[in-house]
């Protein structure tokens, strides 16, 4: 290991790691959290929903496609950290712009690698997600894992505001316009917009905390929640909107963070998960037929099911631990799953659901 520059990763209960810092020289904190996909990098890096954490790829060699303009879902990195097996020295691909080693020393994000990244997901698959301080300029373990401890805990965090847009902006249809989409940004992918630009519809892309009369005033076609970081129980306001948003009969699609804070708004009650769900292989059962799709995820909170109200059916269920990935409402045209059918780079079992968005706003407009 050439130009071997010392760095360490510390958790909260006091386990430690040592490896070679790979990105910028620095300092930062955040909840320890693994991905198991084995390409899209830089879509996790730009993906708001992972504000206030820091991100192990499970997959062994991270970065040798580099990174380029095109496939960030947000004009920004967000993670508070990176951790990998080993970073690639070399970038090599037609469509690389850039090293991931300049990118992110460019955005100041800390990095680690050359650590024995099983042991850490083992690790937090046994005992879950918790505090981690990662650092290039301390080489004390006691003092990092205090830093750790000291940093602010996942639950009862609000992060909506720190990622969501500051004023509103407009993304176009492709070709003939369709229908005219309010957007919530909690923290949306840039392949969202895409997605439902692609079936016809012009969205306006409305800050979190735009209230419902807001939204009212723009007169849409149909409301999309979108995904985000932090814990939705945080968002006791937001979710007053989105209750008058839902209750008012324009078609509504949540996903992700916008699918909890739709559980919320219909009276039920949200959790944290041990260690999140957090990849592009969780596999989904649809029990209006029975299939299964196989999804990307990316949350630590779910929907707690025997607390939603006899309206709201359960439409879909995680087969590794059973929790709640979809929901629809039985006399309002509201639907919502916990995961992304937007998923870039893929996969992309569940791009349907935009379709039956879609049939909801035409359903509507019918009438």
């Amino acid at each position: 290991m050439d130009n071997f520059k010392a760095a360490i990763l510390a958790l909260e209960d006091g386990r430690v790691w040592r490896g070679r810092s790979w990105g910028a020289v620095g300092e930062s904190t955040g909840e320890m959290v693994f991905n198991t996909s084995m390409t899209g990098y830089q879509e996790v890096l730009t993906d708001p929903s992972y504000a206030g954490q820091i991100v192990c790829m499970t997959y062994p060699l991270i970065g040798n496609y580099g990174v380029n303009s095109e496939d960030g879902e947000s004009s920004r990195p967000w993670v508070e950290g990176f951790v990998a097996r080993e970073f690639s020295r070399m970038a090599s691909n037609w469509r690389s712009e850039e090293s991931l080693e300049d990118y992110l020393q460019r955005w100041s994000i800390v990095a680690i690698d050359h650590i024995d990244t099983r042991a850490l997901v083992r690790h937090i698959r046994d005992k879950g997600a918790m505090r981690a301080c990662l650092s290039t300029t301390d080489a004390d373990a006691n003092s990092v894992i205090q830093k750790a401890r000291n940093s602010p805990p996942m639950e009862n965090r609000e992060l909506a505001s720190v990622v969501t847009t500051k004023k509103a902006y407009e993304f176009p249809a492709v070709g003939e316009e369709r229908f005219h989409v309010v957007c919530y940004d909690f923290g949306v992918k840039t392949n969202s917009l895409r997605e439902l630009a692609q079936a016809g519809c012009r969205i306006t892309v409305v800050p979190a905390s735009t209230s419902a009369t807001e939204v009212f005033a723009l007169e849409p076609d149909g409301v999309y929640l979108s995904n985000g970081p932090g814990d939705p129980a945080s968002m006791t306001k937001e979710v007053e909107e989105v209750k008058q948003v839902a209750q008012s009969g324009v078609p509504t699609f949540g996903i992700c963070f916008g699918h909890q804070l739709l559980g919320r708004a219909f009276g039920g009650k949200t959790f944290k998960l041990v260690f999140g769900h957090r990849g592009g292989n969780q596999p989904v059962k649809d029990f209006r037929d029975g299939h299964v799709e196989i999804t990307s995820h990316n949350h630590g909170f779910a929907v707690q099911a025997d607390s939603l109200p006899p309206e709201v059916e359960v439409t879909h269920i995680n087969l590794n631990d059973q929790c709640v990935e979809g929901m629809r409402h039985t006399t309002l045209p509201i639907i919502s799953v916990q995961y992304h059918p937007e998923a870039a780079p893929g996969p992309h079992d569940a791009a349907h659901h935009f379709g039956r968005f879609i049939d909801l706003m035409e359903k509507r407009s019918a009438s």
